[in-house]
């Protein structure tokens, strides 16, 4: 027994819709998608998208062109845990942005090769997500995501030490 068809979209088409095609070939247009309606993405090829609408149609599309819905780690299970200041997460996570622009204007450059730039970047991690006045913040020395209201941090979920929620 196969497992019921279950829809889980992680893009929406823009907001003006998005023109479809049959195949990853511009010369066979299908219909056009109406704005905002929720996709899956199956599989890519270039910047082809094979995507899958609610009723489970498929089509083609130009997949410069989906807008990607967040995705929330999943829970701890615990209440949210008292604030803290964002300000110093934020410094870190600055940081660490700031190390990986470094090294990839070097190696852009051609300062460094390419196993100098991988070498550096090994073990950098950063995940910021934002959202007007929300962010969700990942702390991988503390092991957590972090959900930002812009005054406050309280735990929103925590991560293995690998990086996956």
């Amino acid at each position: 027994m196969t497992a019921p068809f279950e829809f889980r979209p992680t893009h929406v088409a823009p907001g003006d819709g998005l023109q479809t095609w049959t195949g990853p070939d511009p010369s066979r247009p299908s219909v056009r998608l109406d704005p905002l309606l929720p996709l899956q993405l199956l599989s890519t090829s270039g910047n082809w998208a094979r995507i899958l609408c609610s009723n489970g149609w498929s089509a083609w599309v130009d997949g410069r062109l989906l807008v990607a819905l967040p995705q929330h780690p999943p829970g701890t299970g615990e209440a949210l845990g008292t604030g803290e200041d964002p300000r110093p997460l934020l410094a870190a996570l600055e940081r660490s942005l700031a190390s990986y622009r470094r090294l990839l204007d070097d190696w852009a450059a051609g300062r460094i090769d390419l196993e100098t730039f991988r070498d550096g970047t090994r073990n950098l991690r950063l995940g910021a997500v934002l959202d007007g006045a929300s962010a969700w913040l990942l702390d991988l020395d503390q092991g957590r995501w972090y959900y930002c209201d812009g005054t406050r941090l309280q735990t929103y979920a925590t991560v293995d030490r690998d990086g996956a929620a």
